[in-house]
Order: structure tokens, then C-alpha cells, then sequence
């Protein structure tokens, strides 16, 4: 059996965000997700990031990013270092995604053992 990270570090978290984003505002949001992946990929606790893009099956949600944190205090302090990147730069996540007519869908997870 393969280790994932998370396997061997069971209170690493996962902020998941899941957009239904359309056809029009692709690029562009890609374009600003790639940035925050960038980015965030710096910051002390970062483990991973990943871009799903739906290939198939009647989900609303065409878009699942997943950036994983060694811990609580990483995911917190990155959480305050993007905000205070956007207010800098004066880049407002929420107006972008209405006036791009995308939803999000945004949460943060603990990975959980099937077996009960």
C-alpha cells in the first residue's frame, strides 16, 4: 500500500473550493487560480495544490481546487496572507466571481477513515 502524505500526517487540512464557472470566464479564472496557486505555494505549511477540470457526469461544479496544509496555524496564517496579497493588489474574489457569472462552493476538510 502507497502512503499518501495525508496517511502519514493525519491533521493536515484540505481547502477545497468547487466552481461552476462558465464556458466564457474559463481562462480567465484559471488564469487567476494558477496565480493564488503560485502564490500560496510559498507560504510556510503548503503541501499541494491541484486543478480538476470535469471531464464527464452531470455535476453542476466544472472546476474542484484542492490545496492541502500541513496544519491549522499554515492554513490560517496563508488564509491572512492571500487576503492581505488581494487587498493589496485590490483583487476582490467575490465581485470577480459574480461579475464572471461563477459560483463557488468553498470549505475546508479533514480527511476521515471509511471504516467506522
Amino acid at each position: 500500500m502507497i502512503n499518501s502524505p495525508s496517511t502519514q500526517n493525519p491533521q493536515h487540512l484540505y481547502r477545497i473550493d468547487k466552481f461552476q464557472v462558465p464556458p466564457s470566464a474559463r481562462d480567465q479564472f484559471l488564469t487567476r487560480v494558477r496565480e493564488i496557486h503560485g502564490f500560496s505555494s510559498t507560504l510556510p505549511g503548503f503541501v499541494r495544490h491541484a486543478i480538476f477540470e470535469q471531464s464527464s457526469g452531470p455535476g453542476a461544479f466544472n472546476f474542484v481546487t484542492l490545496a492541502e496544509w500541513e496544519s491549522v496555524e499554515a492554513l490560517e496564517g496563508a488564509s491572512k496572507s492571500v487576503a492581505a496579497r488581494f487587498a493589496a493588489s485590490g483583487f476582490n474574489p467575490q465581485e470577480v466571481r459574480a461579475r464572471l457569472g461563477i459560483e463557488a462552493d468553498v470549505a475546508i476538510y479533514l480527511e476521515t477513515s471509511a471504516a467506522a
